[in-house]
């Protein structure tokens, strides 16, 4: 049987939280993020800022010489997102219990059978956008296919507010055309690489035999073979085992004081060890990440027989960690600690948890997941 499967994104959805609470804010381009003055970056922002080219993961300082009038959310209220996002989430249930949560603002939907005993696919997502703005006052875009990259696919295909459907008969021709920045899994250093070899579109990228795209991309070629084929076998998958948990924090100045950066460290710690406690996890890695003022990265991990036991141990390692790189000696920007080989129970549906504005005077922490940003 082919699947029916909806991608529900929100539209902005941070700053349409935002907008929805504040009627004053209505109609005004809002960013959400960092501070202007801060090394802060934006999370998500209304339509109205961009319209000014402002988009999420941009620097909050380019934001604000794009859009100096825009209104900076820096006091991210997650608490608010994550009560909104659990009613979004309650909604999806109602139609089906095969819901993947991709963060707080989007998801995916398995309605091949559904408790709406709905057989289109299109008609139920229509009825769970109907039931978010009536029940939350925010917009959502959906996509609807049968398999899960050209469902969110097409979620984008018409945002802010839209509903498209790709149906099997459509998809060869619309992957055809469709650019290589737009498939799901393509980032923009991929599609920039592809870009420059004359790949262009679908029907360039397939194009590519699969031993070249091998030798170019590694496992990921075989990933770029299928997509532009529209192949994806992967099901909706409702509860996914967390891999990682990490914290990190950029510094609104260079920081070269070492003493300094280990009492930063220990906080970091206090933080992480909370959330492992909060998530009942332990882990037996922990890797301490170092991102210099010149922007190259560094990550010291090491894994040991049995899950760290103390918040302690954790400022111990995390500090023996960071005593092996050249903070200090060089400026740092950027300090982070992350834990993972998990050997307890799993109960959370995100696959890491790290910062989600990475700004060192904002101590707010969201689920957040790689691949997506909020729409």
């Amino acid at each position: 049987m082919m699947r029916k499967i909806i991608h529900i994104d929100m539209d902005a959805f941070y700053a349409a939280v935002e907008q929805r609470n504040n009627p004053k804010l209505r109609g005004k381009p809002v960013i959400v993020g960092g501070r202007p003055n801060s090394r802060g970056v934006v999370s998500t922002c209304s339509y109205e800022a961009r319209a000014f080219g402002i988009r999420s993961a941009m620097p909050t300082a380019e934001a604000y010489r794009r859009c100096p009038n825009g209104i900076f959310i820096s006091e991210a209220n997650f608490g608010e997102y994550r009560r909104v996002s659990a009613q979004i989430m309650e909604i999806f249930h109602r139609v089906t219990d095969r819901v993947e949560p991709l963060s707080l603002d989007e998801a995916f939907l398995d309605l091949t059978d559904n408790k709406l005993h709905q057989p289109s696919a299109t008609l139920a997502a229509q009825w769970i956008r109907k039931r978010i703005r009536a029940e939350t006052g925010l917009t959502a875009s959906a996509g609807v296919s049968y398999n899960k990259s050209l469902a969110k696919i097409a979620s984008d295909w018409q945002k802010p507010d839209g509903l498209t459907v790709i149906t099997p008969e459509q998809a060869e021709e619309f992957l055809a055309g469709l650019p290589v920045r737009k498939f799901f899994g393509i980032g923009p250093v991929t599609a920039g690489r592809l870009e420059k070899l004359g790949i262009h579109s679908g029907k360039d990228l397939r194009k590519l035999p699969l031993w070249r795209l091998s030798e170019l991309f590694g496992k990921n070629g075989f990933w770029y073979y299928q997509v532009c084929r529209g192949i994806d076998d992967r099901e909706v998958v409702p509860y996914r085992e967390r891999k990682s948990l990490s914290l990190e924090r950029t510094f609104r100045e260079d920081m070269a004081n070492r003493n300094q950066m280990r009492q930063f460290l220990r906080s970091l710690a206090k933080d992480i060890w909370d959330s492992l406690q909060k998530y009942r996890l332990s882990g037996r890695t922990v890797t301490v990440k170092v991102k210099y003022a010149d922007f190259q990265q560094v990550t010291r991990s090491r894994t040991f027989s049995g899950a760290i036991p103390s918040l302690e141990k954790l400022r111990e390692i995390s500090i023996a960690l960071f005593e092996e790189t050249q903070a200090g000696e060089r400026p740092v920007r950027l300090l982070g600690i992350g834990v993972s080989s998990f050997d307890s129970p799993q109960n959370s549906t995100s696959g890491e948890l790290e910062l989600e504005f990475h700004d060192a005077t904002d101590a707010n922490v969201a689920n957040a997941k790689p691949v997506s940003t909020p729409g």
